[in-house]
């Protein structure tokens, strides 16, 4: 082992943090036991890795084990990244021993008989007494290792379930797991994982860059700095368009994190049919574009007599101890709005109480209905209003009435899409909330489709029962109400019936 001078820990990751770009930075930096990164190809995240596994071997005294296994698909990128881990050291001054190639036994029980087989290895022992090792293939048994477990494009394992599951061992005495890769297919596993995440299903830590994301924290002009290149917007433009152009029909799995065969159904009507109850009823308001031209007072009137005549009723018979929220999609014209209030029942799961389209109602009056819904719900906990376009009016108006701890004004990006819809779509699977069993509540839940990776909807709008143009507006408050329910209300404060809508308007 080479003699030098090691600086301390925080240098050390002083000396990273300057090295590395800002997405490089927010992997390493996030300690949660198990993180799964989706990544585009030749970012360097790997090598990022290797920085901070280096740093994690090399700290002494901590009274847990510190090793490192790292497990690729080659032998090229086992020795990669051992190689990676050695000009680590080297970088931070710490003490290595030279690079060994060994063979390490893996012990795997066929038929009640214990077999082993050798697999070749590649690892570097640090001053600390931990060590880093890279695997040329997977082992079938991790149970008998302690320390981190890196599964570098994890995608391309024949048997990643099994591996995680073995990794998992790991976690019993302090140790980490960390699941690199770029995207092989919608219906991979590696897919599976990060879907399993995004649902809420399972606790991991998820991080994704794509190429655009990393051009943007300054990946082409670090390649400008080490090639020794004149840096330029134009040139960065140029390159970005030539790498594209490379990968092809394969550029949106390859760069932009983006699962290919990933263009179907997103909610199948055998999975939304699970979750639907003829209890739950569906009430349908319209008014002709003539009411919008009425005075105040009269518009007003009109639909205060509806909603007592139509929306009390409902409302009277809900269990006052239950939790509730709403979940809203904004329409004006063009589109519906439709209103969602969600019950929590006994055993967790959450019921609609009712499913409200309107169409052609003027902004005053669907600010109205809403007020008049959510004053009469009991323990309302939250809502979330679509804040698109025309619908940011009721967002931010619902929001001043109720206030920013119980009102999300949501922006329905591609993000809140890839973020929210997964989840939505496992309270199906799971049969945790029930919607009215009705044929355009099917039809808009299915029109979501998976868009470049993402589920959203199409810009083709279809036609209701009644013929009459719908664009998936009841999956959206469907969504959005399932957003509500694991919002962040546990400082929200219930208070007791809101004024009538006059007084709050006057």
């Amino acid at each position: 082992m080479t003699e030098v001078n090691p600086q301390n820990d925080f240098d050390q990751a002083r000396f990273a943090t300057g090295v590395l770009l800002p997405y490089q930075i927010r992997w390493i930096a996030d300690p949660s036991p198990v993180k799964v990164i989706e990544k585009s190809r030749r970012v360097g995240i790997s090598w990022a890795e290797a920085a901070d596994d280096t740093l994690y071997a090399s700290e002494k005294g901590s009274g847990e084990k510190r090793d490192v296994w790292y497990i690729g698909y080659t032998k090229d990128m086992a020795l990669e990244f051992i190689n990676d881990c050695a000009n680590w050291a080297r970088a931070y001054n710490l003490a290595a021993s030279e690079m060994e190639e060994y063979e390490e036994i893996d012990k795997e029980e066929v038929g009640g008989v214990v077999q082993e087989k050798k697999i070749l290895a590649y690892k570097i022992t640090l001053e600390s007494g931990w060590r880093i090792t890279a695997l040329s293939s997977r082992p079938t048994n991790l149970r008998g290792k302690q320390g981190r477990l890196v599964i570098d494009e994890a995608a391309f394992h024949d048997d990643l379930a099994g591996l995680f599951k073995a990794g998992m061992a790991l976690l019993m005495w302090g140790g980490q797991i960390r699941v690199i890769s770029t995207h092989f297919g919608d219906t991979n596993e590696f897919n599976s994982i990060i879907q399993d995440i995004r649902s809420k299903k399972t606790p991991y830590s998820l991080h994704r860059v794509d190429l655009d994301d990393a051009l943007e924290d300054g990946l082409y002009k670090r390649i400008c700095e080490v090639l020794k290149r004149e840096w330029t917007p134009a040139g960065e433009i140029a390159w970005r368009q030539e790498i594209i152009d490379s990968y092809r029909d394969d550029a949106d799995e390859e760069l932009f994190c983006v699962p290919s065969q990933g263009t179907g159904t997103f909610l199948t009507r055998a999975l939304i049919e699970t979750c639907l109850s003829d209890d739950i009823p569906v009430i349908r308001y319209e008014q002709p574009a003539s009411f919008a031209e009425l005075p105040d007072h009269i518009r007003y009137a009109e639909v205060k007599d509806w909603c007592e005549e139509v929306l009390k009723s409902l409302l009277v018979v809900v269990d006052q101890e239950r939790n509730t929220v709403v979940g809203e999609d904004f329409g004006r014209t063009g589109d519906l709005s439709v209103f969602i209030p969600l019950i929590e029942q006994q055993n967790a799961n959450w019921k609609a109480i009712f499913h409200l389209e309107l169409r052609n109602i003027p902004f005053q009056q669907q600010e109205q209905i809403f007020y008049y819904i959510c004053d009469r719900l009991p323990r309302f906990r939250y809502g979330a209003l679509d804040a698109r376009g025309n619908g940011q009016y009721l967002a931010e108006r619902a929001m001043q009435r109720y206030g920013p701890s119980r009102i999300a004004q949501v922006m329905l990006t591609e993000q809140w899409y890839r973020e929210n819809m997964y989840q939505y779509r496992s309270a199906f699977e799971d049969k945790t909330v029930l919607m009215a069993k009705d044929a355009d509540v099917i039809e808009d839940h299915r029109a979501f489709k998976v868009i470049r990776g993402i589920a959203k909807l199409p810009d083709v709008r279809t036609k209701g029962k009644d013929n009459k143009k719908r664009h998936g507006d009841e999956g959206v408050a469907g969504a959005m109400a399932w957003y509500a329910v694991h919002a962040d209300w546990g400082g929200a404060i219930v208070t007791d019936t809101m004024p009538e809508f006059a007084e709050a308007v006057a």
